[in-house]
Formats: structure tokens, C-alpha cells, sequence
């Protein structure tokens, strides 16, 4: 719903166009004199002005120019009996959005109203995007292990749903890509898809973010702001490091999950907002509740569909996937990571997951300048801690994977190697470790 100012001199015109307006669910302020609408704008906000324009002074053309100066995010549209080429180019140049030539029907002003609407809002979410972008991988999810085929099926089946979903994983394992991935793969795909971190802002920005603010409503408010619920209506809205928000913000979050309803910092109408939660977070909920910092109720409003994110200690198999993935998008045109390489980032255990390992090639690669990366320009030492029943199930993993590969390419190394992603001589070095050999029956075992 929409707050529209129209302004007529022909009180039976004015009534007509607000009906039509008030039907099609908008609040309506009607004035019969230019000067009482201007009176108006100045001291309470509206999304639309639609005037007259030939009256008594101030006319249509003043009442414009007002606008632009006391709210300049208002549009403004005009109606006129005595349309001339001059009149249009006037208006558009003072910065009216359109204008309706008398007599109208009612249809042909609803339209213009909704698509004014549609345009506006798409000119807002183009900014707030911009605004927040962050650069990161807009690809799909990489990784062939088993963890991952596990993830990618969960997606698979929650993503037509409606059903609001809970990220579980720690930093840096994707979450952000993987809420990316069920907005992609749901009925919502057109709509937009916004995300916002709750640790990043404080408990008055956070509220003021996500539920927008009206012009005034604190220091440094000089414009209604919408907030992410209102951008992200009829798509997707990803909060980022949910467990981070206080009790106060849980309880207003709360009435939205379940209502559907808010209402703008400094603000007093209330609003919809039809859009999917996808919520993410790096903390335990459960162990937050039974200390009273997490509502309880909100925990079961947003995990109604779990979905755990493995680390990148326990899909090793992905590594060397992802860092030569990494190495592809900064140009490095020396074929696959050397072995000596591969072997070390396979050691160490990235407690920072696939960010880190970013990082990592990243800084290899300005490091290398040109050249091939070597172990000692990634900047990181093996994991001399990992004890010895998790390294024999890593090395399990890893040996059945190569086996599977040889097999699978009739014993052709080349073409095993291919499938694993790793050069001829690391698969060699690694069935010489693990003690690969053909069985009499020529498969390898």
C-alpha cells in the first residue's frame, strides 16, 4: 500500500481518481488547491503526488517543482485536459514521471500508478544491490566429495519450497553461495535475492536495515530509506549470522516470520512483505537457548529446514578443485598446482574453509609474480596436529577415490588423473604412497 497526495481544483475529479486509488489498496490525501497540497509535503511523507495541472496558482507545474525540492524521491504525475507537445516537454524536464490526458479512464491510471510502482522499486533494489555488493564467487557450489553431494541434494529438495531454511556451518564455507543456490532453484527465481550480515551493524542499524526507516525518524534519516524485507518481497531474503542479533531484534523479527507485518523505524503504517527467509548461521542455537539468549521460539521458526555445511577439512578431496578454480579466475597459465603444492594445501587444515583457501592462491599468485606457485609462496605449514585415526580416514578417503578413478578408466593413468584433477605424476606419487597396484585381474584395489 502506497500513501498518494492527488490534487484537483474539480473536487468531483479529485473524488473520482481517489476512489479508483483507494480500490486498488492505496491510502489517498485529496486537496482542491495547490497551495494545502503543498502545505502537505511539507510536513508528512508521500510515494506519489498526482495533480491538476492548470489550476489557480500554484498550479500543476509549481506543485512539481515543490516536490522535487521538498521530497525528491516523490513522484509525480500530472493530469491535464490541455495536453500540447510544450506542456509534455516542460514536465519531463522539471522531472514529472508521466501525465494523463483528460478524460481518462480509471483502468489507464491504475496501470500508470502500478508501473510507476514496479519502476520505482526496481530503481531502488538496482541501488541497494550495488550498494552491498561484495565480491564473491557467483558460481555454483564446487566440490565432488560426498559431503557435498549430500548438500547438493538437500538443496535439491528444499528449494521449491516455501519453507524457511537454516544454514548451519562455520565461516567461510559458502553459506551466502548455497542461499544463492536454493533462490536460483526455487519458484522465486525472478524475484530478487537479498542478503544482509546481522553482525555487522548495530542493534539500531540492523532494525533500521531491515525494516527501512522514515524520513526523520533519527539524526541523519534525510529520506524514507526501505529496508530489506520490503526489497526482497516476492524473493528470497538471506540474513547472514543470525545468532549474532539481540533478544529485542529476535522479537521483532519474530512478528514478521510469523505475521508477515512491519512497520518502519519512525514510521506508523504497517507493511507486508511476502518474501522467503533463508537464515545462516556459525553459532549453536541450541546451546544459545538453553543459556536464554536465543528465543526459543524464533530457533523453531527458522529451522524448520536444517541444512548442514561441511568444512573443507572434511571434503579434503574438493582442495585441489577448488584452488585451481580459484587459480583459473586470475589468469595463472601454468596448467595444474605442482604436486609439492597439492600435497601441502591437502595437510593443512584451513580453519578459515574455502575463503581462506581463496586467500591463500590469491596471495600465491601476486607472490609467484608470473611464475609457477610453489609450497613456499602459499604462506601455510601441514597440520602437524592431526592425530593418526583421522589422518589414516583422510588418506582411506582419498585412496579409495584414486582406486575408483584407475578402475574406472580401465587402468589408464592418464585418464584417471583427468578425472581426479591432478597431473600424471602426482597420481603416481600418490599410488606409490598408498601402495596401488593392479590385482591379477587387472583391477586395482
Amino acid at each position: 500500500m502506497a500513501k498518494i497526495l492527488v490534487v484537483d481544483d474539480e473536487a468531483k475529479m479529485a473524488m473520482l481518481v481517489s476512489s479508483a486509488l483507494e480500490d486498488a489498496g492505496h491510502s489517498v490525501s485529496v486537496f482542491n488547491s495547490g497551495e494545502m497540497a503543498v502545505n502537505a509535503l511539507a510536513v508528512e511523507p508521500f510515494d506519489l503526488v498526482i495533480t491538476d495541472l492548470k489550476m489557480s496558482p500554484p498550479d500543476g507545474l509549481e506543485i512539481l517543482k515543490q516536490t522535487r525540492q521538498i521530497a525528491p524521491d516523490t513522484g509525480v504525475i500530472l493530469m491535464t485536459a490541455f495536453a500540447s507537445a510544450e506542456s509534455a516537454v516542460i514536465a519531463m524536464k522539471n522531472g514529472a514521471y508521466d501525465y494523463l490526458i483528460k478524460p481518462f479512464s480509471l483502468d489507464e491510471l491504475i496501470i500508470l500508478v502500478d508501473r510507476y510502482f514496479e519502476n520505482r522499486r526496481t530503481k531502488v533494489l538496482n541501488e541497494q544491490l550495488v550498494a552491498d555488493y561484495e565480491h564473491f564467487s557467483v558460481g555454483e557450489f564446487i566440490g565432488k566429495s560426498e559431503g557435498v553431494q549430500q548438500l547438493f541434494a538437500m538443496i535439491e529438495k528444499v528449494a521449491k519450497r516455501e519453507s524457511t531454511v537454516l544454514l548451519l556451518g562455520e565461516s567461510g564455507t559458502g553459506k551466502e553461495l548455497v542461499a544463492n543456490m536454493i533462490h536460483k532453484r526455487s519458484p522465486r527465481i525472478s524475484g530478487p535475492f537479498i542478503a544482509l550480515n546481522c553482525a555487522a551493524l548495530s542493534e539500531t542499524l540492523l532494525e533500521s536495515e531491515l525494516f527501512g526507516h522514515e524520513k526523520g525518524a533519527f539524526t541523519g534519516a534525510i529520506k524514507r530509506k526501505p529496508g530489506r524485507f520490503e526489497l526482497a518481497h516476492g524473493g528470497t531474503l538471506f540474513l547472514d549470522e543470525i545468532g549474532e542479533i539481540s533478544q529485542s531484534m529476535q522479537a521483532k523479527l519474530l512478528r514478521v516470520l510469523e505475521l508477515g507485518q512491519f512497520v518502519r523505524v519512525g514510521g506508523t503504517e504497517t507493511l507486508h512483505s511476502d518474501a522467503r527467509i533463508v537464515a545462516a548461521t556459525n553459532r549453536d542455537l541450541k546451546a544459545l537457548m538453553e543459556k536464554g539468549t536465543f528465543r526459543e521460539d524464533l530457533y523453531f521458526r527458522l529451522s524448520v529446514f536444517p541444512i548442514a555445511i561441511p568444512p573443507l577439512r572434511e571434503r579434503r578431496e574438493d582442495i585441489i578443485s577448488l584452488a585451481e578454480y580459484f587459480l583459473k579466475r586470475h589468469g595463472y597459465g601454468h596448467g595444474n598446482l605442482p604436486t609439492a603444492c597439492c600435497d601441502l594445501l591437502q595437510s593443512y587444515p584451513f580453519p578459515g574453509n574455502v575463503r581462506e583457501l581463496k586467500n591463500i592462491v590469491e596471495r600465491a599468485i601476486i607472490l609467484a609474480d608470473g611464475d609457477p606457485l610453489s609450497p613456499d609462496l602459499l604462506g601455510i605449514q601441514a597440520d602437524e596436529q592431526v592425530t593418526e585415526s583421522e589422518s589414516g580416514g583422510l588418506n582411506d578417503t582419498e585412496r579409495k577415490m584414486i582406486v575408483d578413478a584407475l578402475n574406472q578408466s580401465d587402468g589408464k593413468k592418464t585418464l584417471a588423473a583427468e578425472k581426479l584433477k591432478i597431473t600424471r605424476r602426482r597420481l603416481y606419487s600418490r599410488m606409490k604412497i598408498y601402495g596401488i597396484t593392479p590385482g591379477p585381474d587387472g583391477t586395482y584395489k
